[in-house]
């Protein structure tokens, strides 16, 4: 099949890109420039993705779109209006691709939204499902979720085949982020207060991920699914550090710290946000991708947590 996958530079999009290749897919490369990385497959430079953006060359010939490039979600945004700039290019980029991809052929659609639209956290609610009411609580999980609204209008008035994935945090060599820094406070040595920690939380290694996106791509059953996915090992932070570090060679320094103390420090630096992300639980439940589409991960956490440590190293080296 041909597949034409957006945000083909990035984190994901290189491993899922290389990965097509490998099964025999032809790959189109959708990108801002010319990019090097992506020497392997066609590439279709497209400029900024809004309701304007030109995808007639992109899309020519194409029998799928995976869609990954996206305003991504950042902890300090300087936007007049944070959730214009994040309809701008989540809702109205994304419904016009799609109404592009239905008119040149395309025969499926694969969005890659974020269980952010599910919410922040599980904390004594159990497990997120496809069948909780959506409950996005800030500008990017707003605009997510819209999008996904106008992707089921696209397909309702097209016949599109819309599949949407909604990932917990992924995680991988090259990642950025807060599990970056973690790594990079690992790495240092630097004394962390949260030996005491015992939530839990749903991880997804970029590997199962890549999988499962590939597996919605070209599964007959997946045709109007909205799945979510995870390792299906969920971890406390204090586990995942002492993972991480073991596997990285530096181990954990943690120390135990009560939590309201904790919380309040987050409110008085203006970080509660990230201290609720160390703190509470975010738990996925992904059986129905498994029971659905027979999907089994093929990457254990622990493989996982060790090729992002090893990556870390060699960086480090």
């Amino acid at each position: 099949m041909k597949m034409l996958v957006t945000g083909a530079n990035g984190f994901v999009g290189k491993v899922l890109c290389s990965a097509l290749y490998k099964q025999g897919h032809v790959v189109r490369a959708a990108v801002r420039a010319e990019n090097a990385a992506c020497d392997d497959f066609e590439q279709a430079v497209v400029c900024e993705i809004d309701g304007q953006t030109d995808w007639e060359s992109a899309l020519y010939g194409a029998d799928v779109v995976i869609h990954l490039a996206a305003r991504v979600h950042v902890m300090r945004d300087s936007s007049a209006d944070p959730l214009e700039a994040f309809r701008r290019v989540n809702v109205t980029g994304t419904e016009h691709l799609a109404r592009s991809a239905a008119a040149t052929g395309v025969k499926r659609f694969v969005y890659i939204s974020s269980i952010k639209v599910n919410g922040e956290g599980t904390s004594g609610k159990g497990c997120f499902t496809e069948a909780d009411s959506p409950s996005p609580q800030d500008p990017y999980g707003v605009s997510k979720w819209e999008a996904e609204q106008a992707l089921h209008r696209v397909a309702a008035e097209t016949g599109l085949e819309v599949v949407i994935v909604r990932p917990p945090l992924v995680y991988g060599a090259g990642v950025k982020g807060n599990f970056a820094q973690m790594l990079k406070v690992l790495v240092k040595g630097i004394p962390l207060p949260l030996a005491s920690v015992n939530n839990r939380r749903s991880l997804v290694y970029v590997g199962n991920l890549v999988d499962a996106l590939i597996l919605c791509a070209t599964h007959p059953a997946a045709a109007g699914q909205t799945y979510l996915v995870s390792d299906g090992e969920d971890v406390s932070t204090s586990d995942l550090l002492r993972q991480l570090g073991a596997a990285m060679g530096h181990p954990a320094r943690l120390f135990p710290c009560p939590q309201a103390l904790l919380k309040l420090a987050g409110r008085l630096t203006g970080k509660a946000d990230q201290v609720e992300r160390l703190l509470g639980s975010l738990q996925v439940d992904s059986s129905k991708i498994r029971r659905e589409l027979n999907w089994i991960p093929p990457f254990t956490l622990e493989c996982g947590l060790r090729a992002t440590a090893e990556c870390q190293r060699s960086t480090v080296a």
